[in-house]
């Protein structure tokens, strides 16, 4: 399981979880104005061309998407690159691997004032007696929030509340 707890600029802090990486993308994508493609996506140049009705071999490719062309000369056509606008910003790519959990992160962490993520039960259990976060006064709640998260889901023991 994964954990999330969420500390809103304003209002009360909140814990949610998601079974795995593939459900936590989902989760995220559901609840993010952007569309998956910018918080998540592996594509090549070649992609976006034929995308835009264009291949590396028009003459009108580089005229008319000169952007495009550029990155295709610079990484290949066929080189997978990363987009992920929380991390990179808006319409960048990199050929550097992106894991999409890492993208999803940063979409979150964008939306809410603080957020922390974790990976297991056993890291969110650590979380409850190690996390700095959670020793001040506002941290309290974000403790409270992911105590009950892990009691509801049977990880630990302990009434709710």
């Amino acid at each position: 399981m994964i954990y999330i707890v969420e500390f809103p600029d304003q209002g009360r802090v909140r814990s949610w979880f998601a079974f795995d990486t593939d459900d936590f993308a989902r989760k995220v994508y559901a609840s993010d104005e952007r569309d998956e493609w910018e918080i998540f996506d592996i594509v090549t140049v070649r992609e976006l061309l034929e995308g835009v009705g264009e291949t590396p071999e028009s003459p009108t490719a580089n005229p008319k998407f000169p952007a495009i062309y550029g990155m295709g000369k610079q990484h290949g056509w066929d080189t997978p690159l990363y987009r992920a606008d929380y991390l990179l910003g808006a319409g960048n790519f990199q050929p550097e691997p992106i894991r999409e959990s890492e993208a999803c992160a940063a979409a979150l962490a964008q939306r809410v004032k603080l957020c922390r993520v974790y990976w297991s039960d056993s890291e969110a259990t650590a979380a409850l007696e190690g996390e700095p976060l959670f020793e001040n006064k506002d941290g309290y709640w974000g403790r409270e929030a992911l105590r009950e998260q892990l009691v509801a889901l049977e990880v630990i023991e302990g009434p709710l509340g």
